[in-house]
């Protein structure tokens, strides 16, 4: 007899590793990402356009890693996510030219699918089946302290020993924790089984998925929305200081969206029952084009910084919960890792796009009006291209049976 998983153990594991891996992938990229630039010589271009690489590199390889994991479950694949993480920071801390800076954020690109909260999703759903959605939220809500430990962890480890050891004690954190704590994940030998009144009868392969209107609307829309997260992500902090607030408090002000998303998150858990994961996303992606709003018109004035802090946090907050549950709903869980995995191709692509143009549309203009005057368009965009996939949810759930 097979022995079930154990939820609080699995849930325990991965909350945990995914605040390690976001903390170290994403968020301290923003902070370190001038020093670097100083001491390799390179333009911030360059720079921001390694990131780029690298998530362009994770798009293309987040479908093969969802596969894998529908196929054979977390364990190994995590597990060697956090190898290639530990390996990439290792060779980053040790660069010392393009070639080395730009080698290394490859390597972390292949790992970035296997270890994000894409990896930890397919790894729910493969062990849960439908039950997954309470998983999905607990791991986001913990996940959701990401920014709020690295940001001020990552200035004072950068000011006090710099971005080389900084990048070298993330390597090690993805060595000597995420990897043994992957290890320990379960790995049922066959899919869990799934509801398939719970999923709307939806039951997609691949293929199918990729036929249908509602992927592709669906996939703008995020797509769009992880745009705005990579932009803000690599540039949020300098863009708040070029409105003339000073580097502590703009670190103090955006260390609130950890705990706003972790808002967000409690919110959605006490209404799951009540709500479907399409009315979580309608909320989500509506409320965006107000943080930006603040920021266009009220930016020099702290209120309207912190106030953006507030709606970008709950909008970033609840997003990622319905991007781990809205595919399991339209598509079905059987093939939960390639259709996640395809539908995270694209918004890492975008991902990929936002540094690098935000840092162009810098350098031509720093004037942060323009800068959200873009991202106001790209988030009004990601609401429409929503609610037209919404819309297509059941014509999508009658295809399949």
């Amino acid at each position: 007899m097979d022995r079930p998983p154990r939820t609080a153990k699995t849930v325990a594991i991965l909350a945990l590793s995914q605040i390690l891996s976001w903390g170290t992938l994403y968020y301290a990229f923003a902070v370190l990402a001038h020093d670097i630039a100083r001491a390799l010589g390179l333009p911030a271009a360059a720079v921001f356009g390694a990131f780029s690489w690298c998530l362009l590199v994770a798009g293309l390889a987040a479908t093969p890693a969802g596969i894998l994991i529908d196929r054979h479950g977390g364990r190994l694949v995590m597990a060697g996510g956090s190898l290639l993480c530990g390996l990439g920071f290792i060779l980053l801390s040790q660069a010392r030219g393009a070639a080395a800076y730009y080698l290394a954020w490859t390597v972390l690109g292949v790992a970035m699918p296997a270890v994000l909260y894409e990896a930890a999703f397919a790894t729910l759903n493969r062990l849960f089946g439908i039950g997954a959605r309470k998983a999905i939220s607990t791991i986001t809500l913990v996940g959701g302290f990401a920014s709020t430990v690295f940001w001020p962890l990552t200035v004072h480890l950068n000011g006090s020993a710099g971005w080389r050891t900084t990048y070298l004690a993330y390597g090690l954190v993805q060595l000597l924790l995420c990897l043994p704590l992957h290890l320990l994940l379960d790995t049922p030998p066959r899919p869990a089984r799934v509801d398939k009144q719970a999923s709307a009868g939806a039951d997609f392969s691949l293929a199918q998925a990729l036929r249908h209107p509602a992927f592709w609307k669906l996939a703008f829309a995020f797509s769009a929305n992880s745009f705005i997260f990579s932009a803000l992500s690599a540039h949020l902090i300098p863009v708040l200081q070029s409105y003339g607030h000073p580097l502590s408090e703009v670190v103090w002000m955006a260390a609130l969206i950890g705990p706003m998303q972790v808002a967000g998150r409690i919110g959605e858990m006490r209404l799951a029952r009540h709500l479907r994961p399409q009315a979580s996303g309608t909320f989500c992606f509506a409320v965006l084009p107000g943080a930006m709003l603040a920021l266009l018109f009220w930016g020099q004035h702290q209120a309207a910084v912190a106030l953006f802090c507030v709606l970008y946090g709950l909008s970033n907050g609840i997003l990622t919960i319905v991007r781990g549950t809205l595919p399991q709903i339209l598509f079905g869980a059987r093939n939960y890792g390639a259709i996640s995995g395809a539908l995270a191709g694209p918004a890492l692509l975008s991902r990929a796009a936002g540094p690098i143009a935000i840092a162009a549309l810098l350098q031509f203009s720093a004037a942060p009006a323009l800068l959200f005057s873009l991202l106001l368009g790209c988030s009004l965009a990601s609401l429409l291209f929503y609610l037209m996939a919404v819309r297509s949810a059941a014509p999508a759930a009658a295809t399949a049976r």
